[in-house]
């Protein structure tokens, strides 16, 4: 297990917690001695990456990644001559934390991770052998998913969710109220805002248009929630409510 890290201490740290075997000096490195590489980095960083190591790959070896964006990845992938040796994925086990601190040994064991193919004539091949990876050396549960599609979805179940903890993070900061103010409802529903700017800046805008539909329905469900205190409407307010619970407890069944 070769590891690279921009951060020379997260690589420090992986190697002394038995995480990777090897630390390589440069990702150039990695490439030529590695059958199957996984790029563990946001948007932008995967896709010039792609681009810089296209030329290097091994006939035999197989690329990966776990962006949570998976149309603009595939695309560069194909547009780099990588297609039938590589195939997207995105495991959703995130956390708002970042570094190898938030690494845990059982992080990525009995999550759904999303596998796209690149289709290309031999890209089901690079698909089959990412997946067979996942399920069964790291216990996860692989399921194929069209890129386009995947984005659409992950606009609704994890870039919305995402970009709301923001608006209300920055609404509340606005109100200058101290930390003491927040009891664990504000602070669950803002946990999400603690996740790096700079990642979600590369995410949201790598995916502008399903998020933007989003958070357009957002808006209206908001001016329909204002609208209903505006009136007094109680009965509408309880049927508004009691839809958000049954879903909401929906989901846990």
């Amino acid at each position: 297990m070769i590891g690279y890290s921009p951060n020379p201490a997260e690589a420090v740290k992986a190697l002394k917690a038995t995480a990777i075997t090897e630390i390589a000096d440069s990702p150039v490195q990695v490439v030529r001695q590695c059958d199957l590489i996984i790029l563990a980095t946001p948007p932008k960083a995967t896709l010039d990456l792609l681009q810089t190591l296209a030329p290097l790959v091994g006939r035999e070896a197989i690329l990966t990644d776990v962006c949570s964006v998976k149309a603009p990845i595939m695309r560069q992938a194909l547009g780099c001559g990588l297609g039938d040796q590589f195939a997207g994925a995105h495991p959703l086990a995130g956390t708002h934390e970042s570094g190898f601190v938030a690494a845990r040994p059982d992080r990525l064991r009995g999550c759904v991770v999303y596998i796209c193919e690149t289709g290309s004539l031999a890209g089901h091949r690079a698909a089959a052998a990412v997946a067979g990876f996942w399920e069964e050396i790291l216990g996860a549960s692989p399921i194929r998913i069209d890129p386009e599609a995947h984005d659409r979805q992950l606009a609704w179940t994890s870039h919305l969710p995402q970009a709301s903890a923001y608006v209300l993070a920055k609404v509340l900061s606005s109100q200058g109220l101290g930390g003491v103010s927040f009891g664990s409802g504000a602070r669950d529903t803002m946990r999400l805002a603690a996740s790096s700017p700079d990642l979600w800046v590369e995410v949201l805008s790598q995916n502008v248009k399903p998020v933007s539909t989003a958070l357009e329905q957002t808006q209206e469900a908001l001016a329909e929630l204002r609208m209903l205190l505006s009136q007094g409407d109680e009965a509408g307010l309880r049927n508004y409510l009691t839809t958000a619970h049954g879903f909401r407890r929906g989901i846990e069944r």
